[in-house]
């Protein structure tokens, strides 16, 4: 059975609003609520500065949007929950961007730590067990609330 999480309003340069996700009946309780928005807001500031602007581009050119999404992290979330829909380029607004971050640590990080769930971000499904990660996470403390 699935229910929809209502509405999360965040403030990061601004305001803006999480679209609602579907999800597996109990499976995302206020308190983590809460600790995915603390998450999104601290990776938004590591990976973009805070910037809302629709033309950010990094890591070379593979990774796009606020968040820095990679085409495979966009395919998987996107995979992982149809409703999402949309495309690739999508992911330059940082309200699409979030559904993203959203779907893939409740495909990834669900059961994991904060600690956890910002290394996999950075580092892929099993990037909590990659030592390359523990200098992003640093970062990503650094700005949690």
């Amino acid at each position: 059975m699935k229910k929809t999480i209502i509405s999360i309003s965040v403030a990061i340069a601004g305001s803006f609003t999480i679209a609602t996700m579907p999800q597996t009946a109990g499976t995302q309780t206020a308190a983590t609520a809460s600790t995915s928005n603390s998450l999104l807001y601290a990776i938004h500031q590591v990976e973009s500065s805070g910037s809302t602007k629709n033309n950010i581009i990094g890591d070379n050119g593979k990774a796009i949007g606020p968040l820095q999404i990679h085409y495979s992290c966009w395919f998987d979330a996107t995979e992982y929950d149809k409703s999402i829909g949309g495309e690739y380029k999508d992911c330059f607004k940082l309200s699409y961007s979030s559904k993203i971050f959203l779907a893939y640590m409740q495909r990834y990080g669900k059961g994991k730590t904060i600690e956890q769930q910002a290394r996999i971000w950075n580092g892929g499904p099993k990037g909590d067990k990659k030592s390359a990660t523990i200098k992003y996470w640093q970062k990503v403390k650094g700005y949690l609330k």
